[in-house]
């Protein structure tokens, strides 16, 4: 059974397992989430989120981010994920299924906070979230049987939780079995006009997941089998499928290719992943047409088309609120937004997605320009690359292009640590001074020589 062998494996991987490679990955993946989390501090559905963690005061209990208030795990999983997904800007696994892998990290830490865990053992429940969600969305596709992605999303991390939790091999059984049950999540979610609730989508998936660690701790057990009963998982939800070799798995070298997490995309652009090529190939048309027209040339396209592949256009190119959206979440998964923004405005920034520039009519108007086709070209090269082409007609009759198959963040096209660390700062710096944005850099960089993950809760205090 899968939840047996799920189980096996988060009882058997071991910090000792991991490659150097892996383990600066991990650090760099909590970097990133952190940083999305300082930047997203006031946003509307973390405020929600917040304020029902409040409620509940359990004083050895996990940190509401940013603040002195603890609460139960599960309560401060779900506030502290919102804030790491809200800007759409942490990280991101492409395959059958789409992730943001990174969204477990705050049910790790919450649950590692109350067992007083060590920053090695953080990384090892990381990595193994990491290689249970990476690999089911290898595994089935869930959005075309109407279901949402984070419904992998309770797997890993309740196995996450488990990991730090010290659960048996029963115990984790049941943690599989409870966290399948009663958390299968609607595509509804990202479908149309997007509400706050897709920042909130995989925290709650991720709060369940703890949740159902906790029962399984105090003795609650599940039904089973879970993924390939009559009416389980694999019937009702993914369809049948097959699980790969997890890294480090028992009969398997540990090599360095194994660990899903070094397959994960870093974001460059606050945009849905599938946008990552569409804003840069945008950015260089700019600067071409503008060298050769002038610095009026945008004012006088006459047609924008955006060429793509199937995937991306079902997520963020088909449906009409793309060219009309009424919301940062519509905004951030939108082609012809985030096209029209970097053409217009040579940027795309966090601001880009704000109420103002929502409502900016020259941002409409050329939005109107634009046509979303899908380049039969491009079939068959997602997930390995996601080409976007962009093909400008000017208004001196005159064609321009611009293509870009693999962007900045992709394993193919890394992020220096530099550049990821310039992206926190850039972020943290709405909340922190630059003496405590130093030290959480260095408090992350040594996290496997950290005692207590707790004590990096002082360091985010806003």
């Amino acid at each position: 059974m899968f939840a047996d062998r799920l189980a096996r494996y988060c009882q058997s991987l071991r910090y000792r397992d991991l490659p150097d490679a892996v383990v600066h990955e991990v650090k760099r993946r909590v970097l990133d989430s952190l940083g999305c989390a300082l930047g997203a501090w006031n946003a509307p559905p973390c405020l929600v989120a917040r304020r029902i963690a409040k409620i509940v005061e359990v004083p050895h209990g996990a940190t509401l981010w940013g603040m002195d208030h603890k609460t139960l795990p599960d309560l401060a999983t779900f506030a502290n994920g919102g804030l790491v997904r809200y800007f759409d800007f942490n990280d991101t696994y492409l395959s059958k299924e789409p992730a943001h892998p990174s969204d477990n990290i705050p049910a790790i830490v919450a649950v590692g906070e109350t067992a007083h865990a060590s920053g090695k053992q953080v990384i090892e429940a990381i990595v193994l979230a990491y290689e249970v969600q990476c690999r089911l969305c290898d595994a089935a596709a869930l959005r075309s049987h109407g279901w949402d992605h984070v419904t992998y999303g309770p797997f890993s991390s309740a196995l996450g939780a488990a990991k730090l939790m010290k659960l048996s091999h029963k115990q984790t059984v049941q943690a599989v079995n409870l966290a399948g049950v009663a958390n299968v999540a609607l595509r509804q979610t990202r479908v149309g006009d997007l509400s706050m609730w897709k920042a909130c989508a995989f925290s709650n998936a991720a709060r369940n997941g703890v949740f159902a660690a906790t029962l399984a701790q105090l003795g609650m057990t599940g039904p089973s089998p879970i993924f390939e009963g009559e009416k389980g998982f694999m019937n009702l939800v993914s369809g049948p499928f097959d699980l790969a070799m997890l890294g480090g798995e028992t009969g398997q070298a540990s090599t360095i290719g194994e660990f899903k997490i070094l397959d994960t995309y870093v974001k460059h652009y606050p945009v849905e992943y599938h946008a990552q090529t569409a804003v840069e190939a945008a950015l260089a048309l700019r600067n071409e047409l503008m060298q050769a027209e002038g610095t009026r040339a945008i004012d006088h396209v006459t047609d924008v088309e955006i060429g793509s592949y199937d995937v991306a256009i079902e997520i963020i190119g088909r449906d009409p609120e793309k060219w009309k959206p009424a919301t940062r979440e519509t905004a951030d998964h939108s082609f012809p937004y985030c096209v029209a923004v970097a053409l217009l405005h040579g940027h795309v920034t966090l601001p880009s997605f704000g109420p103002k520039r929502l409502q900016d009519p020259t941002v409409r108007s050329l939005m109107k320009k634009i046509r979303v086709v899908q380049r039969p070209e491009f079939v068959g090269r997602y997930p390995k690359t996601m080409p976007t082409r962009i093909t400008v007609k000017s208004g001196a009759e005159k064609t321009y292009m611009s293509q870009v198959d693999v962007p900045v963040g992709h394993p193919g096209n890394p992020m220096s640590d530099r550049d990821l660390e310039a992206k926190f700062s850039r972020l943290a710096a709405r909340r922190l001074n630059r003496s405590r944005i130093e030290r959480l850099i260095e408090f992350v960089w040594t996290l496997d020589r950290v005692k207590d993950i707790g004590t990096l809760m002082p360091l985010l205090r806003v």
